[in-house]
């Protein structure tokens, strides 16, 4: 077939070939989305009911907890749907709309995690400056900047992306409509056009990278001056959990996207996408909830609220 148009639809990779095997797919699956439902749906509650998380680094949290739901729920509910009915198959535009939405979210993830160092350094290192630089203006302003721009991002490599002739099947091999999997689907140099985009994408995701590690250099030389034992335990575990979930999202992207040719194969290729596109989503929650005793009175005055009520 010379162009992607002329498929109704492709063909994803599945989990198991054995009907017993597909069935415990959809249940494990059905039990990590539901984890990161419940566990992103407590935080954004939580934070969205408690005026005392009404502070910069709540709201932005808030943003990754709902980008969190919005990536999980693009990737998982149509392999779920596919394992329990035994088909592979996504249609053209369900294929189109997963991949928009996907790296709409991941970038705009991204960008929230930027904008959270930042927003750790400002408050470790300006703190006389703090409720200026980070007032509620400048947050709304900052978090639409990074929405914007995930958008833009989305929109930019799905059109590049379904614009390209496929001439290799209709066979993707990952689990969901992934851009790598479908530039393996195109024309010998048609690809070439993504490649470029992709090549300029991963510059401006490097230039975050070292925005991040530089604002947390800055972060820690002042915490390690702090005198008291109690003020630097505070200091950083305040970043702690940002600082984990940044390396965890970073880390299996990286490793996912950035791997040797040598290293790819369709078994790893799976595994390494549930790392970066199913794992962190569920884990953040707890991540961010384990060592922060603001979120966790907060949510346990939630569970107490509903609790009663019932």
């Amino acid at each position: 077939m010379s162009n992607s148009s002329s498929f109704n639809e492709f063909l994803l990779q599945t989990f198991a070939d054995t009907r017993q095997l597909q069935l415990l797919h959809f249940w494990l699956f059905l039990g990590i989305y539901l984890a990161a439902l419940l566990g992103n749906g407590l935080i954004i509650t939580a934070i969205a009911c408690d005026h005392h998380l009404h502070t910069p680094m709540y709201f932005f949290l808030l943003n990754l907890s709902l980008l969190d739901l919005g990536t999980i729920s693009t990737t998982v509910p149509k392999s779920m749907a596919n394992s329990l009915s035994n088909t592979r198959a996504i249609s053209y535009w369900g294929c189109a709309a997963q991949v928009f939405h996907f790296y709409f979210l991941i970038a705009t993830e991204y960008s929230v995690l930027t904008v959270m160092a930042y927003d750790r350094y400002v408050a470790i290192c300006k703190p006389l400056h703090y409720g200026t630089i980070m007032g509620s203006r400048a947050c709304v302003k900052m978090a639409a900047a990074a929405w914007s721009s995930g958008f833009l991002y989305g929109l930019l490599h799905t059109a590049n992306t379904f614009s390209l002739p496929l001439c290799q099947g209709n066979v993707v091999e990952q689990f969901f409509c992934e851009i790598p999997q479908l530039l393996k689907l195109s024309c010998s140099d048609a690809y070439l056009r993504e490649l470029r985009l992709i090549v300029i994408s991963i510059f401006l995701l490097f230039c975050c990278f070292v925005f991040i590690v530089l604002s947390y250099v800055q972060y820690f030389t002042v915490v390690l001056r702090i005198p008291s034992e109690q003020g630097r335990h505070k200091a950083f575990s305040m970043c702690l959990p940002h600082l984990a979930v940044v390396s965890l999202f970073i880390s299996t992207g990286f490793f996912a996207y950035l791997k040797p040719p040598s290293l790819s194969s369709p078994l790893l290729d799976l595994v390494m996408a549930v790392l970066y596109a199913v794992v962190p989503p569920t884990v953040n929650p707890l991540i961010y909830s384990m060592r922060n005793k603001e979120l966790k009175d907060a949510l346990k005055k939630l569970v107490q609220l509903v609790l009663q009520q019932q």
